[in-house]
């Protein structure tokens, strides 16, 4: 599973690479707007006629990376990593695949790392029922619920909510690597 998500994190760092040199900033609004320049990023890639990417580009999921992705302050990942530093690798492995499949495996340890921090905590197991446990009937009643207790739980709630700050979140943040401009990528 990790490696199938680490060949897909190669492929769209392929695919993106350099495309935060054609974000633009907009300031006009009170809130504001990040517009990626499809035409410059093509047009530096030499794909103007490349109809796969120009649909992937046109598509909600891109305007969503783009949304997501765009701010230069926010925290980075391991995709920031791959489109910024790490290009030269990726275009050295294109001819020699035993060095893209070790790439893919260390892509693939660190994802696998990222979402097991504590590997060493083991995980307790479901004790499988025993024999004959189906034929027993095991009907619980469903309690009775109680309308002013729930009333009651509902507005500690929200007063608690209320007056706690609000949440933020853990994630460090940082500037965006930039990476390299696009017009060093031509596309094969």
């Amino acid at each position: 599973d990790k490696e199938v998500r680490a060949i897909f994190l190669r492929l769209f760092a392929q695919l993106f690479q350099g495309y935060r040199s054609c974000l633009q900033l907009i300031r006009i609004h009170a809130e504001p707007v990040i517009h990626f320049h499809k035409a410059a990023f093509l047009g530096q890639r030499g794909l103007i006629e490349n109809d796969f990417l120009t649909k992937v580009l046109n598509g909600m999921a891109f305007a969503g990376f783009v949304s997501e992705r765009g701010p230069p302050f926010r925290a980075c990942d391991l995709f920031d990593e791959l489109v910024a530093f790490e290009v030269e690798r990726i275009k050295a492995e294109e001819g020699n695949p035993p060095k893209m499949i070790k790439h893919v495996r260390e892509l693939a340890e660190q994802l696998f790392k990222n979402e097991n921090p504590n590997p060493h905590i083991a995980f307790q197991k479901v004790p499988r029922p025993t024999e004959g446990s189906h034929l027993r009937v095991h009907i619980l009643p469903f309690p009775q619920i109680n309308e002013c207790r729930v009333q009651e739980l509902l507005q500690e709630g929200l007063a608690r909510s209320q007056g706690a700050p609000p949440a933020t979140r853990g994630d460090k943040k940082c500037v965006v690597p930039a990476g390299p401009p696009v017009g060093m990528f031509t596309c094969s």
